[in-house]
C-alpha cells in the first residue's frame, strides 16, 4: 500500500515536468520513443518512468509546438521506428525550463531544507 502511494506521489510530482526530460534526453542526440523512456528510467535509477499512453501523445505535442522533429527511420531487418530530433527552439525552450526548475528547486530547498535559525 506504501508503495502506491509513493508511486501517487511521484506521478503528481511529474506532472507537468515530462516535457524538460524529454527535451533533455534530445540535447544529446535524436532518439525513438523507446529509447528516449528507457534513458530516462536509467538516468533516474527507474526512479521515473513514461507509459506509452504517456509518451507519445507529450512527443505530439513538444513536435506540434516546434520543439521537436520527427521522421521514419528504416533500418533493414528491423521495424520502422519514428526518430526525434530537438529542434533550436526546443533548445531554448529547454534552457528556459531549466532555468525555472533551478530557480523553483532552489526555491523549495530554501523552504524545506530547515528552520530559519539554520539558514542564517
Amino acid at each position: 500500500m506504501g508503495n502506491e502511494k509513493h508511486d501517487l506521489m511521484a506521478a503528481n510530482l511529474l506532472r507537468g515536468n515530462t516535457g524538460i526530460l524529454v527535451l533533455a534526453i534530445l540535447r544529446t542526440g535524436a532518439a525513438h520513443g523507446y529509447a528516449i523512456a528507457s534513458e530516462i528510467a536509467k538516468r533516474s535509477e527507474n526512479a521515473l518512468s513514461f507509459k506509452q499512453g504517456t509518451l507519445y501523445p507529450l512527443l505530439h505535442e513538444l513536435e506540434r509546438d516546434g520543439f521537436i522533429t520527427s521522421e521514419w527511420q528504416i533500418v533493414e531487418g528491423e521495424r520502422p521506428r519514428r526518430v526525434y530530433t530537438l529542434t533550436e527552439s526546443g533548445s531554448k525552450e529547454l534552457s528556459e525550463r531549466l532555468e525555472l526548475w533551478n530557480s523553483f528547486n532552489q526555491a523549495m530547498t530554501q523552504v524545506i531544507g530547515g528552520t530559519p535559525d539554520e539558514q542564517t
